[in-house]
C-alpha cells in the first residue's frame, strides 16, 4: 500500500463524504440505509482507482459520476428490491433533506423511476447545468431535457392531482 496514496484517499473521503452521503440520500429517496451502502459500494470502487480518479483533474465529479452510476445499476439489480426484515420508516430524514422541500413533493419525487430523480436531483439539488449532467451521466444534453421535461410533466400532473384531492 503506497501510504501517500492512501492518505490523499482519507483527505478526499473527510472532504467530500458528507456531500456524497447528502447526494446518495437525495437519490435514493430518502432511504438512510441505503444511501450509506451506496457511498460506501462507491468508495470501494474509488479506493481501487484512486490513481485514475484523483489524475482525472476533478476528482469531484468523476466520484460524483461514479456515485450516480453505481445508484442507477443498483436499481436496475432485482436484489435493490429486497426489504431488510425490520421496517424501514417511511419519512426520509428531515435534515438531510434538500432546504425548503415539502415532505408532499418529497413523496412524489421518491416516486419517480431512478433516471428522472437522478436528472432531477443533479439539476435542482446539485445546481448543476444540463451539459454538466450530460457528462456526469454520459447522455447527451437533449436527452438530459428529455428526461427532465419528462420528469417534471409527471411531477406537475400529480401535484395537480394532490390538489384535486385535498380540495
Amino acid at each position: 500500500m503506497d501510504e501517500g496514496r492512501d492518505h490523499d484517499f482519507v483527505q478526499f473521503v473527510e472532504a467530500r463524504g458528507t456531500a456524497l452521503t447528502r447526494l446518495a440520500f437525495v437519490l435514493t429517496g430518502g432511504d438512510d440505509h441505503l444511501a450509506h451502502d451506496l457511498v460506501q459500494d462507491t468508495l470501494l470502487k474509488v479506493y481501487r482507482r484512486w490513481d485514475r480518479v484523483s489524475a482525472a483533474g476533478s476528482a469531484d465529479a468523476y466520484v460524483r459520476r461514479m456515485l450516480v452510476n453505481e445508484f442507477l445499476s443498483w436499481r436496475r439489480r432485482a436484489s435493490s428490491r429486497e426489504l431488510p426484515v425490520s421496517a424501514v420508516p417511511d419519512a426520509p430524514v428531515m435534515d438531510l433533506l434538500p432546504e425548503g422541500a415539502s415532505t408532499e413533493l418529497w413523496s412524489l419525487i421518491r416516486q419517480m423511476p431512478p433516471r428522472q430523480r437522478a436528472v432531477l436531483v443533479l439539476r435542482y439539488y446539485e445546481d448543476l447545468s444540463d451539459r454538466e449532467i450530460a457528462t456526469l451521466l454520459d447522455y447527451r444534453v437533449g436527452s438530459v431535457r428529455v428526461i427532465a421535461g419528462r420528469a417534471l410533466t409527471e411531477l406537475r400532473r400529480k401535484v395537480g392531482q394532490e390538489i384535486g384531492r385535498k380540495l
